[in-house]
């Protein structure tokens, strides 16, 4: 690609810098299925740490990290999940291939359960009903368009779960971004559920890996379901370096990454055509109004002109910020979606 190209896909697109490869050079490594890999043990505990959870489990992707937690924590059972979330959408039917659990999709406003919305979900105990074995939930929502989960809301759906013993977990794949965004400790709503997956290979910026965090008898468990889908890693220190230098040094400048995608909404947004909600972090979703061309052709027009962004639907298009994109590629951005817009309404 072109030294201009300005890719807003995704966060996954960013390539490790050259402090993060010396960290891997350097890695500590030994046989992580005995245990003894020591910077991924030093990764889990960190995580876990953060998390405020007694154990981590490092795995290859966060789709591995999602599935082995359901699978961990309601096999052959029903679990809650949002309508527009990770696990319905993303993660190829795993869980009911894997694991024979049933989703049972709840709408949520923006990507947002609340109690009341999961109550009326939650099955009678009889026999010819599915046990509602797990509640999960997503922070910050990806579809939502990087939407920062209420504390208050999970803390309700977190209580008056544990009175009916049913588990919940989160899918933070980009809890870091909810954190940074709000100045709360992660621990403001991993307190409230019983298992919690973080990602590193999204804004984070390592090339690959996620962590399960939780209770230290879930994760010993998790381990045997990890290994059972393929995931037992062997010298994987290496990458875990990649993982825990993005920990220790790419966290907080998320903020530089939320700030870029306030500005490219607020350009976007200028743009007639186009409607756009403000983001809380570093996801910017664009409604297309109809007769401004479709998701489709935006995002192939726009790629063609060094603007790379993810249609989400017939009008939708998903722009997300980056440690890869600085200040003038965000101009860039504006610059040619004005551009692309011109091009597409003559059209």
């Amino acid at each position: 690609m072109a030294a201009t190209y300005v890719d807003l896909r995704s966060d996954t697109v960013t390539r490790p810098s050259p402090a993060m490869r010396e960290a891997m050079s350097r890695a500590e490594v030994g046989d992580d299925v005995y245990g003894e890999d020591p910077t991924v043990n030093r990764l889990q505990e960190v995580v876990a740490g953060r998390l405020g959870q007694e154990a981590g489990l490092f795995m290859a992707s966060g789709t591995m990290a999602n599935q082995v937690a359901v699978g961990t924590a309601c096999r052959g059972a029903e679990a809650i999940v949002e309508a527009e979330s990770h696990l319905f959408h993303y993660e190829m039917a795993a869980a009911a291939a894997r694991s024979g659990i049933q989703l049972y999709p709840v709408r949520g406003s923006g990507g947002v359960l609340t109690w009341a919305d999961v109550a009326p979900a939650i099955r009678p105990a009889v026999e010819y009903l599915p046990r509602t074995g797990l509640i999960a939930l997503e922070n910050t929502h990806n579809r939502a368009g990087g939407k920062i989960y209420p504390v208050e809301a999970m803390a309700e759906i977190g209580a008056e779960a544990r009175r009916r013993d049913i588990p919940v977990f989160l899918d933070g794949a980009r809890l870091w971004n909810a954190g940074v965004a709000t100045g709360l400790p992660l621990t403001a709503w991993t307190e409230h559920v019983d298992a919690v997956t973080v990602c590193f290979s999204k804004g984070l910026g390592a090339p690959v890996g996620s962590c399960l965090c939780g209770p230290a008898d879930f994760i010993a468990a998790a381990r045997g379901v990890r290994q059972s889908f393929g995931g037992a890693m062997r010298q994987v220190g290496i990458i875990a370096a990649a993982a825990l230098y993005a920990v220790e040094n790419n966290v907080e400048r998320l903020a530089e990454d939320h700030h870029r995608a306030r500005r490219l909404a607020e350009g976007i947004g200028q743009i007639a055509g186009m409607d756009v909600e403000p983001p809380d972090t570093n996801v910017v979703m664009v409604d297309v109004e109809e007769g401004a061309g479709d998701g489709a052709s935006w995002e192939r027009t726009l790629a063609e002109e060094g603007v790379g962004v993810h249609a989400l639907g017939p009008q939708r298009i998903r722009a997300v910020t980056n440690l890869d994109v600085d200040d003038a590629g965000i101009e860039r951005a504006v610059a040619v979606w004005e551009k692309v817009a011109g091009r597409l309404r003559a059209s």
